[in-house]
């Protein structure tokens, strides 16, 4: 049975949303609302803040609609830079990562295919809750959504692009 969107409407700031490090996470519209067919997020990051590392999903495509500023991705070897009104897609099985590419914030709409991977921001937030993240806690949750993490790809990542990565900095990911 499909599930009813209650909401017709859904308001620029009233959504969940957290901040973890340079990376913001709102959640606009949940894999429940759309039969688990996909889920949106708005991701706001930091002047060059650089996302995650370097990773790849195994279910999930995800599809970044930049809103403002500059976005850097690293799609397999391929580098790109996208501003306002582009898409970028990031499909299943494919090693990449994305940043803000400049000195002002940037913002993106993420659909992700099939839902379910946003609950990964959730879990994510509570184990990055504390002073000390349990990076245990942090592989077994990669593990349970079905994603390769390559932490120690950051300090590359970082070099080569010109970013930071905060959650990094405070974890020594």
């Amino acid at each position: 049975m499909s599930a009813q969107l209650e909401r017709v409407m859904i308001p620029a700031d009233g959504s969940e949303h957290v901040e973890l490090g340079g990376l913001g996470i709102v959640w606009k519209i949940e894999g429940a609302e759309a039969d688990e067919r996909f889920s949106v997020v708005h991701h706001p990051l930091a002047p060059r803040a650089l996302a995650a590392p370097l990773h790849r999903h195994t279910r999930e495509d995800e599809y970044s609609y930049v809103l403002e500023g500059t976005l850097g991705a690293l799609l397999g070897d391929q580098v790109v830079t996208a501003g306002p009104g582009t898409w970028v897609f990031k499909p299943r099985n494919q090693w990449h990562t994305f940043w803000n590419a400049g000195d002002t914030p940037c913002e993106i709409i993420e659909i992700i295919s099939p839902a379910g991977f946003e609950n990964f921001f959730r879990e994510l937030s509570e184990v990055y809750a504390d002073a000390e993240p349990d990076l245990s806690r942090f592989a077994d949750l990669c593990n349970r959504y079905a994603l390769e993490m390559d932490p120690d790809s950051v300090s590359g990542l970082c070099e080569r692009f010109g970013v930071r990565h905060p959650l990094a900095e405070t974890s020594g990911a």
